[in-house]
C-alpha cells in the first residue's frame, strides 16, 4: 500500500512538471531597460520589487499605509472618505532638465491624481506643490483640469486614454525653459517658462497668487496621492542637457 501511495506521488509529481513545462511563461512585472534605452541614457526610477529611490514628501520613510508594491506597480490605495492628509511619493533625486516616461491606470471614473515636477520641500508636508501633469480617467474632457493637460494652467490639445481598464503611456519633456506633455504618443501641452502665454495662463489659474510655483527648475519628481486609486508602472528617466 505504502509502495502504491508512494508511486502514485512519484507519477503525479512527473505530470505537474510536464504540465509546468508545457505552459506558457508568466509576464515578468519586474521593468527592465533594453542595451539601446541605457546607452541613451534611460535608467529605472522604480524597479518594480522595492521601494528603493522614492519615499513620502516632507517624511524620512516610505507612507506603506497609502502605497504598496503589486503587481510591479506603485499603487496609491486610495481612500475617497479619509479625513488624513495626503502623502505624495517624491523621488529621492532632484532633476532639472530631463525626460520622464511612465504609465499608469486610474479605475475609478473621474479618480484623480498626477505626476508633479519642480516640486520643493517643507518637512512635515505631504503634499507636493508644483506644476502638475494631471492623470484622470475621464474621457472626452478637454479643459485645463483635463488628463494631460498642465492643471489648471494649460489644457491638452488632441488627447485620447486608453481604453478603460488599460494603462495609459505618459511623458514629460523639461528642457531649459522648454516643456512638454505627452499621452499615448501625442503630445498635448507644450509651453516655455516665462513666456507671455504662460505667465497670462497663470494669471487666470489658482496659481496666480504663488509666486513660487514652478519658480526653482531643479525639484523632485511626485506622484501624487490624491485619495483616489491609481497605479504606476514603468517609470523611467534620462538626464537631458539644458539646450
Amino acid at each position: 500500500m505504502i509502495r502504491r501511495f508512494a508511486a502514485m506521488m512519484l507519477t503525479g509529481l512527473a505530470l505537474a512538471t510536464l504540465v509546468a513545462a508545457d505552459a506558457p511563461p508568466q509576464p515578468s512585472t519586474r521593468p527592465t531597460l533594453t542595451a539601446a534605452e541605457k546607452q541613451a541614457g534611460w535608467r529605472l526610477l522604480f524597479d518594480g520589487t522595492s521601494t528603493s529611490g522614492w519615499r513620502g514628501l516632507g517624511m524620512d520613510g516610505f507612507p506603506k499605509d497609502r502605497w504598496v508594491i503589486e503587481d510591479g506597480c506603485l499603487h496609491c490605495v486610495g481612500d475617497e472618505h479619509s479625513k488624513a492628509k495626503p502623502d505624495d511619493l517624491v523621488t529621492t533625486d532632484t532633476f532639472e532638465n530631463f525626460e520622464l516616461s511612465f504609465e499608469w491606470r486610474v479605475p475609478k471614473p473621474k479618480g484623480n491624481s498626477g505626476v508633479k515636477y519642480r516640486v520643493q520641500e517643507k518637512k512635515g508636508e505631504g503634499f507636493a506643490f508644483g506644476p502638475e501633469y494631471q492623470c484622470m480617467n475621464d474621457p472626452g474632457v478637454e479643459n485645463k483640469d483635463a488628463t494631460g493637460s498642465l492643471y489648471d494652467v494649460l489644457p491638452p490639445t488632441g488627447k485620447r486614454l486608453a481604453p478603460d481598464g488599460q494603462f495609459n503611456q505618459s511623458k514629460i519633456v523639461v528642457r531649459g525653459n522648454h516643456a512638454e506633455h505627452w499621452l499615448n504618443g501625442v503630445k498635448v501641452v507644450e509651453y516655455e517658462w516665462g513666456s507671455d502665454a504662460l505667465k497670462g495662463a497663470v494669471a487666470r489659474s489658482k496659481f496666480k497668487s504663488t509666486p513660487e510655483w514652478g519658480r526653482d527648475p531643479r525639484g523632485h519628481i511626485a506622484l501624487q496621492d490624491h485619495h483616489d486609486e491609481i497605479w504606476f508602472r514603468n517609470v523611467e528617466v534620462r538626464v537631458l542637457g539644458a539646450k
